[in-house]
């Protein structure tokens, strides 16, 4: 019986082990399309792309792709056979994992409609980016035609076998006043403070900005496009309690040498809270969670900041 077990788990393992390596070791270029829309060829391509020879493909934005934990990648060009000029340029990267999909096409996408490709996706005039899974994608067109981006869009998207789920994070920022599209994931250098390294961060619109109401003593400017009365929620993923400690006393130590560190901070959201000012994010406001700090930046309402950042952490999980 005991040999008859070990033989049945020693070929589970092996399996699972199969599988797993063959997942590793898919051809990139077998995710790109291989039922094209009628009257469309790839003209160009499949061109695979590595760390050592990405430069030769983007070498202004490569960099910013590297620091996301970029593996590889292809490209190929897909030309109408009834107009030479209406072509769509595919990029199709491995980020290494979802998070990083994520985080590189948060910092691609537009405020656009989406496409309801993969994870997320962002449609834009001439344009189609999604992530689904390790996987980041770009479509490019000459030419706008969102019918077939889409359609080449869910092909890509049917082939990838990454059935990761988005990053849990993001479903804890609060949606009432959220910007569309600007939930951003940094691997480093959160909202400009290089000691916050990784995290999360949204845009928000103050619940009175339709009714017009400004109060011109107390609005803080907060370098942001658009309205300068939008503000941050944003969260950062710590190691461990040590170093949260240690970010939380050196944010501290920060906002008593270039600003203020409010003398009084008590709020509704516990005992550690840090509330101050700084000089270019505006007012600041920062609660532990765990093995998170999760914050607010560039608000000119406290009690407002408090109560959405109470609804993040009821959402955080």
């Amino acid at each position: 019986m005991f040999f008859r077990n070990f033989v049945i788990f020693s070929a589970l393992t092996l399996t699972l082990l199969g599988s797993n390596s063959l997942s590793k070791e898919i051809a990139i270029e077998s995710l790109l399309p291989k039922d094209f829309p009628e009257g469309w060829t790839r003209i160009s391509g499949p061109q695979v792309y590595t760390q050592k020879t990405l430069f030769e493909h983007i070498d202004g934005q490569a960099e910013i792709f590297f620091k996301y934990g970029f593996q590889k990648s292809v490209f190929a060009i897909y030309q109408n056979g009834n107009n030479s000029k209406d072509q769509i340029e595919l990029d199709l990267y491995d980020m290494g994992n979802v998070l990083q999909a994520f985080g590189i096409f948060s910092r691609f996408r537009g405020e656009d409609r989406t496409a309801g490709v993969g994870l997320e996706s962002n449609l834009g005039d001439s344009s189609l980016l999604f992530y689904k899974g390790r996987y980041f994608v770009m479509l490019y067109a000459t030419e706008a035609d969102a019918v077939i981006l889409k359609k080449m869009a869910m092909t890509i998207s049917s082939s990838i076998p990454d059935s990761s789920p988005a990053p849990k994070e993001i479903e804890s920022f609060p949606k009432e006043g959220l910007k569309p599209g600007s939930i951003q994931y940094y691997p480093e250098g959160l909202l400009g403070y290089q000691f916050l390294k990784r995290g999360f961060q949204g845009i928000y619109v103050p619940k009175d900005q339709d009714k017009g109401k400004r109060d011109d003593k107390s609005e803080t400017k907060v370098e942001v496009k658009g309205e300068d009365i939008e503000y941050y929620l944003f969260l950062v993923i710590l190691k461990d309690s040590k170093e949260l400690e240690d970010i939380l006393n050196t944010f501290r130590d920060t906002l008593s040498k270039r600003g203020k560190v409010d003398s009084e901070a008590s709020t509704p959201l516990g005992s550690k809270v840090l509330k101050g000012e700084d000089p270019y994010r505006g007012r600041i406001l920062i609660v532990p969670k765990g093995n998170y700090l999760v914050g607010a930046a560039g608000f000119k309402n406290d009690k407002e900041a408090e109560d959405r950042l109470a609804e993040l952490i009821k959402n955080m999980k």
